[in-house]
């Protein structure tokens, strides 16, 4: 087994106010990169470093859900019904819905293999998201929406700490990275296993790292909590959705600062180029509704403070913000990638398409989360995409395969996302030396 180099202490980013947010999310990006140049040298890491990123988005989590239920379906094929998705990604970061998604997948159980499989997910939401988010309407909702948050929180606070219990942020399968916003500080906190084991503060329940990530403004309240350092000072945390800072985590999930990356400690003393082509990342949207295009400046011109927050049961402001913060790391992720001539390491399935109840975020109906089963199923049908990086839109790469032959080997010359992640299969009794070489997404199949 390769020596495990010690964790880099992650640096989080300070912003004034959400005011400014979207003015400065471009400039924190690029400086979390430049930051990574100058931390990390992966010269000594295995032959790829593999990263799932899963978006927020309430209700549209079903989405992704069912993505992963397919994903992990093909991994037993290759690999055996014991096979989970944890056992094949080094890190899995999540935001906000992706946050839960990710804990479920990476809690251990008694013995030590993920709590849930992907399949457990998707009934997971349509048994429990009609009591998370029960359905009212009229203007005594609207009443309430404006006085406080639309909905109570407290089904799924007590759901979350039954499932989860007394986990704790460094027990999970494999490393995971979850965005939330300390609405007390102003600032984003990223919780990490990599952070988990270095700071005795940083260890919290998994289940007040998912509430906290969870709790979107004008959606849920915020969630408040302590922790302990090694010598039982107290710390306390005032969480509210970590859409706020990273609805799309991919970037944060990318920042190297844990012993999933073997290597010497003397390999972090010299600034060198972060090697991006180790790296292989599937990154899960939860849809948007931008060929909908339900909001426009004739609209926007006319709202006042509680147009902004709320808008026929949508609120356009955390709209704004989660769908920007989403598309700004999207695209560094294409930029990188491309500019490193590597841009089939990366894979983002999202869908734009989205209109009516299954783009809200809240819309927790049997109807509408049917629908979104069936967006997820018919995502894997349509053309592998790429961001145009002039539009925004999602648009099918040339001559492209679609997603789901993306996700699995169609022939035997070709492989997909399930063969690669059988072969880099994360081993503690082995190193993933062998692979199988070539693109690892296959656009043009």
């Amino acid at each position: 087994q390769s020596q495990l180099a010690n964790p880099v202490q992650a640096h989080g980013f300070r912003v004034e106010s959400l005011r400014l947010y979207l003015f400065i999310h471009e400039e924190q990006a690029e400086n979390q990169i430049m930051s990574l140049r100058e931390e990390i040298n992966p010269s000594s890491y295995g032959d790829k470093i593999t990263v799932l990123s899963i978006d927020g988005g309430g209700i549209r989590g079903i989405i992704p859900a069912t993505i992963l239920t397919f994903l992990e379906s093909k991994l037993q094929e290759l690999d055996g019904e014991e096979a989970r998705i944890a056992d094949y990604f080094d890190v899995i970061a999540g935001t906000s819905t992706g946050g839960l998604i990710t804990a479920m997948l990476t809690a251990p159980d008694q013995n030590k293999r993920p709590l849930y499989e992907a399949k457990d997910i998707v009934p997971f939401y349509l048994n429990h998201c009609p009591k998370i988010f029960p359905q009212s309407s009229g203007p005594l909702m609207r009443m309430r929406a404006l006085r406080g948050p639309k909905y109570d929180g407290k089904y799924l606070r007590k759901l979350v700490r039954k499932i989860l219990g007394t986990r704790r942020l460094h027990e999970t399968v494999t490393r995971i990275v979850v965005p939330t916003f300390d609405i007390k500080l102003l600032q984003p906190h990223v919780f990490s296993t990599f952070e988990a084991e270095m700071e005795f503060s940083e260890d919290a329940l998994l289940s007040d790292v998912c509430i906290g990530t969870s709790s979107a403004p004008t959606y849920l309240p915020a969630h408040h909590f302590k922790t302990k350092d090694s010598e039982g000072n107290e710390r306390e945390f005032h969480l509210v959705d970590g859409g706020v800072a990273a609805n799309n985590p991919a970037l944060l999930a990318m920042k190297p600062t844990g012993k999933v990356f073997p290597g010497s400690p003397d390999d972090l003393a010299s600034p060198q180029s972060l090697q991006y082509e180790k790296y292989l990342m599937l990154s899960l949207g939860t849809g948007t509704s931008k060929i909908e295009k339900k909001y426009n400046a004739k609209m926007a011109a006319k709202w006042g403070i509680l147009g902004w927050l709320y808008k026929d049961g949508h609120c356009p402001l955390l709209d704004a913000f989660t769908f920007a913060s989403g598309d700004m790391v999207d695209l560094h992720m294409s930029l990188i990638f491309r500019s490193v001539k590597c841009e089939h390491n990366y894979l983002r399935i999202q869908d734009d398409t989205l209109s009516g109840n299954t783009s809200s975020t809240d819309k927790a109906t049997k109807e509408n989360m049917r629908e979104l089963i069936k967006t997820g199923e018919s995502l894997l049908q349509k053309p592998a995409s790429r961001m145009n990086l002039d539009t925004g839109i999602f648009e099918p790469a040339h001559n492209g395969a679609t997603n789901q032959e993306v996700l699995t080997s169609i022939n035997t010359c070709v492989c997909g996302l399930a063969d690669l992640l059988k072969n880099y299969r994360r081993r503690e009794d082995c190193e993933r030396n062998d692979y199988i070489s070539g693109p690892p997404f296959d656009y043009n199949i």
